[in-house]
């Protein structure tokens, strides 16, 4: 079954899951020819290997804490934090504390 994503002018509710984090999974909000927007699900301890993609991308953190690791050094994000990352910028991904995040992604215009 596919994803529902939202449709222009729909609320979607971004706020804290709280006790729900722990059984929340990532989730695909919206997708379209210039932009995607995600909301990502990493868990304390979990890990998203060094990866790229062509587009700018933003990163708000929702709630919780990661560790987000650069070519050359990491940061840490905590909730109410974001972050840009240009296109085709190597990056990885550890939860600190179970999180969830906003992902965004310009794609080709």
């Amino acid at each position: 079954m596919a994803l529902q994503h939202a449709k222009p002018g729909e609320i979607v509710d971004l706020r804290p899951l709280g006790s729900k984090l722990k059984d929340a999974k990532t989730a695909a909000i919206i997708k379209s020819e210039h932009f995607e927007a995600v909301r990502l699900i990493v868990l304390a301890g979990a890990e998203i290997s060094p990866h790229k993609v062509p587009g700018n991308i933003m990163l708000h953190c929702l709630e919780g804490r990661i560790s987000l690791g650069l070519s050359d050094s990491s940061i840490t994000l905590s909730a109410g934090e974001w972050v840009y990352l240009a296109g085709g910028e190597t990056h990885s991904l550890k939860g600190i504390e179970d999180s969830s995040l906003l992902l965004t992604i310009l794609l080709g215009t």
